[in-house]
């Protein structure tokens, strides 16, 4: 099964109370999953399960159709586009090099990171012209929101989570981006 699948998975961090008890859910390719709950309630913990950034105490999780404990953990993470809380941007990184980090480290030629990396640009509303190469810091926090997005999106990855992508949005960026 190719998506994302957990098998009656429980995670639990070292003597605090459980956070997943038998959580089962499937994620068919093309559909869209949302979680909902309050803070605490394990969203976050869910996703960071996906791209192996933790590993389960019980039951699988499989991305593609296979274990995460079977994938190469870089392999696994520069195959799901992963958009976090705190954006992330690497502050000594141009606005156009954070959106490039996996399209190089995938060792993609110069003109295809570079026509990918301006086809994002345009598709998140920032004109490669005039943010290409500016620093985060010199963005809003919805700009920098929207960088994440298309820095994840990079590689055109089959799976991707999100954990409250569009927080810093204001509601016309917000339905642009969706």
């Amino acid at each position: 099964m190719d998506g994302v699948e957990f098998r009656d998975v429980s995670f639990e961090r070292a003597g605090r109370a459980r956070i997943l008890d038998g959580f089962t859910v499937t994620v068919a390719d093309g559909e869209v999953v949302a979680l909902v709950g309050a803070s605490g309630a394990g969203k976050t913990t869910v996703l960071k399960l996906v791209n192996r950034m933790l590993l389960p105490d019980a039951g699988v999780v499989c991305v593609q159709g296979t274990d995460t404990r079977e994938w190469d953990p870089i392999r696994l993470r520069r195959s799901v586009g992963y958009v976090i809380q705190e954006i992330g941007l690497f502050p000594h990184l141009t606005v156009a090099d954070n959106i490039a980090v996996v399209p190089r480290l995938e060792r993609w030629d110069v003109s295809r990171v570079d026509a990918r990396v301006r086809e994002l640009l345009e598709l998140i509303g920032l004109p490669h012209d005039r943010y290409a190469r500016r620093w985060p810091d010199e963005l809003s926090g919805g700009q920098r929101q929207r960088v994440g997005v298309a820095r994840a999106l990079a590689v055109d990855p089959p799976v991707l989570v999100m954990d409250e992508p569009f927080g810093s949005l204001d509601p016309v960026t917000r339905r642009q981006l969706h």
